[in-house]
């Protein structure tokens, strides 16, 4: 199997900061990113989803997922918007139906804004 290639280069997710990276925050603002995601992890998601999203199986679906949408939000590209996705979306929750947790066709690129409007309607 060939390696995978580079993500490439963007700007930070942090507003007006404009650190080029590969992994979606700079260094000056990882460690907040990370504080925020491991309080999320112990404080609202349950253990079983908390180590699903860790998991390799998972890592390997979501890795599919972006390449399938060639790392782009299905969202915006419906609205004739070329914007890259930052995560994976599953369109039935969790917590909904665990057993389509890695189906394909549950699951969506989408940028970080369509993903923050999808739960911000349902309220979750």
């Amino acid at each position: 199997m060939n390696p995978m290639p580079p993500k490439p280069l963007r700007e930070c997710k942090v507003r007006g900061c404009r650190e080029l990276t590969r992994d979606g925050y700079c260094p000056t603002h990882a460690d907040g990113k990370q504080q925020e995601a491991k309080y999320y992890n112990n404080h609202v998601r349950d253990k079983q989803s908390t180590s699903f999203y860790k998991s390799r199986e998972w890592k390997q679906t979501r890795q599919l997922v972006l390449m399938r949408d060639n790392y782009l939000c299905q969202s915006c590209l419906k609205q004739n918007r070329v914007v890259p996705a930052d995560m994976v979306h599953h369109k039935i929750e969790l917590k909904q139906d665990w057993g389509k947790r890695l189906d394909l066709n549950n699951l969506e690129s989408l940028c970080n804004s369509c993903h923050n409007k999808v739960h911000g309607k349902r309220g979750s």
